[in-house]
């Protein structure tokens, strides 16, 4: 049972401020709570129904898991969406730090990515395609958001994600910064370095001017249709799939 301040604590948790005042983030539905029990993150609280606990009894049993047993209609209650009928955990924010990259590694750099569920999607992009951190503009959305959470499906468990003020920041990387614009080279005849960043501006106005001049090569997606624009995760997801072709 999910007693009333639990519930209004839950709750409070889809709220920045009151994530970054507990240090404390929610994560809903299976296969996020599943990828969560997997990872190194610290788990506070696990609010779980009785036909996830008997389905995934091996999960759970696992890491010796504490956790409350309650009903699909009391998660519906304090779920920051409208169908999580499994499981729900409330898990400790990872320090934000510094990323350091390895010879030969590529990582991604995000320019004021505003919306959470976009964020979300180019975390699980970068999954996919091996790339294991993100660096963010510190006017990017909040990657513990519940639609950012939700958007990765699991994703957050395994990507690093950095904020920075990226103008100071990035210069003392040393790397390539590989920048997406509506012209340049092309990106399906492009010849990758060894090693570089990913850098992804916002979806209305693009890289900030400020980060144009840290670019070492503009690449195109050339359109072949009407469309005007490409969002920010299909643009993230034609370069890294460009990038891992080379």
């Amino acid at each position: 049972m999910i007693s009333k301040n639990t519930a209004k604590f839950i709750k409070s948790l889809q709220i920045k401020k009151y994530r970054q005042k507990e240090n404390a983030f929610p994560v809903e539905g299976a296969k996020n709570v599943l990828e969560l029990l997997k990872s190194d993150f610290v788990i506070h609280k696990l609010f779980l129904t009785r036909q996830f606990i008997e389905r995934f009894d091996k999960e759970v049993a696992v890491g010796d898991f504490p956790h409350t047993v309650v009903t699909e209609t009391e998660l519906s209650k304090v779920s920051a969406h409208k169908t999580n009928n499994a499981a729900l955990a409330i898990a400790e924010m990872k320090r934000n730090e510094g990323i350091d990259f390895d010879a030969g590694e590529y990582g991604i750099v995000l320019d004021d990515i505003r919306d959470p569920g976009n964020l979300g999607t180019i975390i699980r992009i970068a999954d996919w395609y091996g790339i294991g951190k993100i660096i963010c503009s510190e006017s990017s959305a909040d990657q513990y958001n519940p639609k950012a959470i939700s958007a990765t499906m699991g994703s957050f468990t395994r990507v690093k994600v950095s904020y920075q003020p990226l103008a100071t920041y990035l210069p003392g990387l040393s790397m390539p910064i590989l920048g997406t614009y509506l012209e340049g080279e092309n990106v399906h005849r492009f010849d990758f370095p060894e090693t570089g960043l990913i850098l992804v501006g916002n979806e209305s106005v693009g890289i900030s001017p400020s980060l144009e001049v840290l670019v070492s090569h503009k690449l195109h997606i050339p359109r072949f249709g009407g469309a005007e624009s490409l969002n920010a995760g299909m643009a993230t997801a034609v370069i890294c799939d460009n990038l891992r072709r080379r």
